[in-house]
């Protein structure tokens, strides 16, 4: 049957340590020094006697208590009226008596004791002192004991710093606790069983359902008074739950407890790393959001524009065709063509010649003025476009703190990339040739004395406007030199209907070319600027991609662990009858 039970805890131990080693690497994915120092120190000591550290405030007699439960006799911890453990002391066997100072703080002491072979002590300076001085109890020996044993001093165990401590290890590390009032014969009967209870009660509304008091005195037990120290109960608790055999199970509990703190400490920076990760890719959907509405937004200007310079342009051939049809009578040009003859009054050509020029004259004013106006409203929403994005970049949601516990690495790299968006984007829209694609419009060069004048956005109306009306005086240049050709055959001999289909012809064609062209280029502008300021995004988009993979990679990898200790400790715990 021992050996039975040895091979079983053999097989536990090594379940334990494969856990423990991908507990490690997992750790280590983060940038917490402080909890791979502690997961590979558990490593360390997992085949270890198990570990009580002793805590509690200067003078509560913790020294006296630990060489009353040794009881070998001898002063293994120096007592003495003044305080006497100035650094933390960690005692364990030893074939032969020795003290090694490691460093300031820590002091190992070694003693041939039969009891060390199933147990080591740590002794700790008072509370008081801990909190403030010896990180190194809370940074080393905490995490890695297996039961914290509180000594209080029986008649006053209400002193601040220890529960102080007490609260600190429950709510960081959920450590087993077992309380001690030492000096019980400094008390009466009745005043013990107050502050018995009374300690009774702290702990329970610190948390602890059903915590463990005991009541002793190591003056008492030292003087050989044994049947009244307290220490007999002590011991038979300590060979029940430690020294009876269930000792390495329950180091092995102890460490999975202490796993399982280390798991939900990365739980913990994972849902962090996830939430950071959520609103940053709300934040990029905004951005395409943003883009896609003020994008609709500025096409349908164009539309608007256009709509307003097409229908200018009908009102106003329509007009002038008016006028050709009047003038293009048979009459008016039997009238024109013999006063060209006999009088300095315009010939037909004169008059025609005339048309043309009013016609362009009209076109240029009229279109001029509408493109002036219409112009505006676009390139300010190209503007307004521009401007949005650059405050939500700027205002871009923070979640995970530059010194988070266990992903500042990836705080920081997040935060260069933002930088490096904001240093981006910014310097974007203020080069102005950002907003001035030779690939849409053919005169972009011509523009480059203008663009140097301004800079960024602010180019925006002044490219659109120029190349815009140059658009459509090409168009429209081009219309009135097909007139002119058209008008100049024009002889006795003409044939009305035909001159007017042409003409209606000839400026339905220019309609639809101009409509074409502004829509073409106009819509392809703002296209080109969107994809401009999308290109910016590109790193960003890249470390969104990046953090979505690797955060899932981190919660598959805690949900397992997570399992595997769960079941390890399940299976610990129904071995301890």
């Amino acid at each position: 049957m021992t050996e039975l039970i040895n091979s079983q805890i053999q097989h536990w131990r090594k379940r334990l340590q494969l856990l423990m080693t991908e507990l490690a690497h997992f750790i280590s994915q983060g940038d917490n020094e402080a909890l791979k120092s502690i997961v590979d120190d558990l490593i360390s000591r997992s085949t270890d006697p198990f570990l009580f550290v002793i805590v509690g405030e200067v003078k509560a007699g913790k020294s006296s208590f630990i060489n009353a439960l040794l009881d070998t006799g001898e002063e293994i911890c120096k007592v003495a009226p003044q305080p006497m453990t100035d650094c933390i002391q960690q005692i364990i066997y030893g074939e032969h008596p020795t003290e090694t100072q490691i460093n300031p703080y820590l002091r190992i002491i070694k003693q041939p004791i039969d009891i060390l072979r199933e147990f080591a002590i740590v002794d700790t300076p008072g509370t008081n002192t801990i909190v403030e001085h010896h990180q190194e109890i809370t940074e080393r020996f905490i995490p890695a004991s297996d039961l914290i044993v509180f000594v209080f001093e029986a008649k006053n165990p209400y002193r601040q710093s220890s529960w102080e401590f007490l609260s600190f290890i429950r709510d960081e590390w959920r450590k087993k606790v077992l309380f001690i009032l030492q000096q019980k014969d400094l008390l009466t009967d009745e005043e013990l069983r107050v502050n018995y209870e009374g300690v009774r009660q702290h702990a329970i509304q610190q948390g602890l359902a059903e915590p463990i008091v005991f009541a002793v005195s190591a003056r008492d037990e030292i003087n050989g008074l044994k049947d009244r120290s307290g220490f007999v109960e002590l011991r038979n608790h300590i060979h029940q739950t430690v020294t009876g055999g269930t000792a390495p199970i329950m180091k092995m509990e102890s460490i999975l407890d202490t796993a399982d703190t280390l798991l939900n400490k990365m739980k913990q920076g994972i849902s962090d790393r996830r939430r950071q990760w959520e609103r940053d890719r709300d934040f990029r959907l905004r951005i395409g959001e943003t883009l896609d509405k003020q994008g609709l937004l500025s096409e349908n200007q164009v539309h608007t524009l256009i709509k307003a310079i097409s229908r200018d342009f009908q009102v106003i051939t329509t007009n002038y065709e008016q006028e050709l049809a009047e003038g293009l009578s048979f009459l008016t040009v039997i009238n024109k063509t013999i006063a060209g003859l006999f009088s300095k009054q315009a010939t037909l050509k004169e008059w025609l010649q005339s048309l043309i020029q009013r016609l362009e004259n009209a076109l240029q004013t009229d279109l001029r003025m509408k493109l002036d106006q219409q112009i505006i409203d676009v390139a300010d929403r190209i503007q307004q476009m521009a401007r949005v994005i650059e405050y939500e970049i700027r205002n871009s949601p923070n979640e995970l703190a530059m010194d988070h516990e266990i992903f500042s690495d990836i705080a920081e790299r997040r935060a260069q990339v933002l930088r490096e968006l904001l240093a981006s984007f910014t310097s974007f829209l203020q080069r102005g040739e950002n907003f001035m694609p030779d690939d849409v419009f053919d005169t972009s060069k011509n523009m480059a004395p203008q663009v140097a004048a301004g800079s960024g956005i602010a180019v925006i109306g002044v490219v659109l406007a120029a190349v815009t009306k140059g658009m459509v005086f090409d168009i429209t240049g081009g219309i009135l030199t097909g007139l002119g050709v058209l008008f100049a055959g024009i002889t006795f001999g003409f044939q009305r209907r035909s001159i007017l289909r042409r003409y209606r012809n000839e400026m339905n064609q220019g309609e639809k070319q101009l409509h074409i062209e502004l829509e073409t280029k106009l819509l392809s502008y703002i296209q080109t600027i969107r994809r401009r300021i999308e290109s910016n995004f590109d790193r960003f988009d890249l470390h969104l991609d990046r953090e979505e993979v690797e955060v899932q990679a981190l919660e598959s990898e805690w949900e397992r662990m997570h399992v595997n200790r769960t079941q390890l400790l399940q299976e610990l715990q129904e071995a301890i009858p």
